[in-house]
């Protein structure tokens, strides 16, 4: 009974850290790819920031904004995916995640331009 028990612990164990490791990832890719002009915003306030406290830490202004500004969106990428995992939602269930599962329904197949001359030729 304790080797089943220790068996069941060790797969949902492994599922959940499995969930968080895709949510990461998801939300990571998400973030680069959508959220552009949030980067965008960020790297102007970054650089300002830097601009800013030049003055009181001329070595290390740019050193410190910057790994902060990496150290918010790791940690923001992280906490989301902890929350959902801690709630149970897993990327397989969400629909705008097909993507990650390889279920991407096609929008629109390709047609070539020979294809309405060529196609409906019998040899």
């Amino acid at each position: 009974m304790q080797v089943t028990e220790n068996s069941l612990n060790r797969k949902n164990s492994l599922a959940v850290t499995k969930s968080f490791l895709v949510w990461c990832f998801a939300l990571a890719v998400c973030l680069l790819v959508v959220g552009f002009p949030l980067v965008a915003v960020m790297a102007t306030v970054a650089a300002l920031l830097s601009m800013a406290l030049h003055p009181i830490l001329p070595m290390s202004a740019v050193l410190l904004v910057a790994g902060s500004i990496l150290a918010i969106n790791i940690f923001a990428v992280v906490a989301t995916a902890a929350t959902l995992t801690a709630k149970g939602v897993h990327p397989d269930q969400v629909s705008w995640l097909g993507w990650l599962n390889g279920n991407s329904e096609v929008l629109q197949t390709t047609t070539y331009a020979a294809c309405p001359l060529t196609c409906e030729i019998k040899q």
